[in-house]
Formats: structure tokens, C-alpha cells, sequence
């Protein structure tokens, strides 16, 4: 099928991805057809499978891409001198990364079980590394005596939860600004693993 007019890869493409994103945000994965899809970029429905091979497909690369730019985005972080900063630092990035994309988060964590078992394990080996970050920080300040943690994967898992729940509740606008919840809560996260700043 040939490409309506006027559309092309480098727009037609984002903005199937775009509409995808929001409509599985939306009403779920399952709910979603590739029609919805097409009808909310202002395409047929054929014209979807020029940039994708199916809405399996499209749901993998959006989480792909959410934890392929999270680790980029992380590595980017100036390194810290101890332990205490580096957690501090994590939980701020974290917060503010996430709120900047609720609906990538919402799709990354609730649409896991959407996933064929090969892009699942692809998934899972991202969010592993992402989560290794933290890890290494919890391990780092274990061994030095800055923090107190029985079992670092536990804590690492317990405390990414509770940072990305933040994307939950928050409103901009709300009782408290971006930067106050930053700071409440890299302090919870700190005194959750015995540290303080």
C-alpha cells in the first residue's frame, strides 16, 4: 500500500509511535487495535505495517526505546565522590527522568506481561542493567559502612518502586514543586538503607 500523501518516514513514523503510546496508556494494550492506532495518526490501517511489523512490535520498541534512553540518560550523570551522594543523586534523577515521561513509565512497568517471552527477555535484561546502577551504589555504601542493607537487590527493587511511584500522584502545580519531592524523597531513600545526607 502506498504512503498517503504528504506522509513520510521521519513523520509518519513518530507519530504512529506517539498515538501508540497514548492510546496504550490510555485504555491498555489489549484494548488498543492497530486501527485506533491508524484512525488517530490519520492513516489506513494497511499503512500502519510500512513502519511496523505489528502492534507487538510497536509495543516493544516503545519500551526499548524508554530503557535504551534511561540508561543513556543515566550514564550521563557526573560520578559522585561517596555512596551517600551517589544514592542521593540516583533518586533525584530517577524522580524527575520519570516525570517527564508518565506515559513511557506506565507502559514499561504495566505492559510487561503484553510482551512475547523474546521481547520480554530483552526487556528484562534493560531493566536489569538499569536497576545494577543502584545496586552498585547500595553494595559501594554497604561495604563502607555509609548504609545498612541486609539484602541489596531487595532494597534496590523496593526502593525503584517507591521512587517510580511518584509518577502516580504527582501534578505540576500541586501542594509541592518537582524539587521539594526530589529532595523528600532521595531523603527517604537514604534513611530507608540507614544513610543520611
Amino acid at each position: 500500500m502506498a504512503r498517503k500523501i504528504g506522509s513520510s518516514s521521519d513523520i509518519t513514523g513518530p507519530r504512529i509511535r506517539a498515538a501508540a503510546m497514548q492510546l496504550f496508556a490510555r485504555h491498555g494494550f489489549a484494548a488498543v487495535s492497530m486501527r485506533q492506532i491508524a484512525a488517530d495518526v490519520g492513516v489506513q490501517a494497511g499503512a500502519l505495517y510500512l513502519y511496523t511489523a505489528d502492534k507487538q512490535a510497536l509495543l516493544f520498541d516503545l519500551m526499548q526505546d524508554h530503557m535504551t534512553n534511561l540508561l543513556a540518560a543515566v550514564d550521563t550523570l557526573p560520578l559522585q565522590p561517596t555512596a551517600t551522594a551517589q544514592l542521593d543523586q540516583f533518586a533525584r534523577f530517577h524522580i524527575g527522568y520519570h516525570l517527564d515521561r508518565p506515559e513511557a513509565v506506565f507502559i514499561a512497568y504495566m505492559e510487561l506481561r503484553n510482551l512475547s517471552p523474546d521481547n520480554f527477555a530483552t526487556i528484562e535484561s534493560l531493566r536489569r542493567r538499569y536497576e545494577d546502577h543502584l545496586q552498585t551504589i547500595l553494595t559501594q555504601g554497604a561495604d563502607t559502612g555509609a548504609f545498612t542493607v541486609p539484602d541489596t537487590k531487595m532494597a534496590t527493587l523496593a526502593l525503584i518502586a517507591m521512587l517510580t511511584g511518584v509518577t502516580n500522584w504527582y501534578r505540576e502545580g500541586g501542594r509541592l514543586a518537582r524539587a521539594d519531592v526530589q529532595t523528600l524523597y532521595a531523603d527517604m531513600a537514604l534513611r530507608a538503607v540507614g544513610g543520611r545526607l
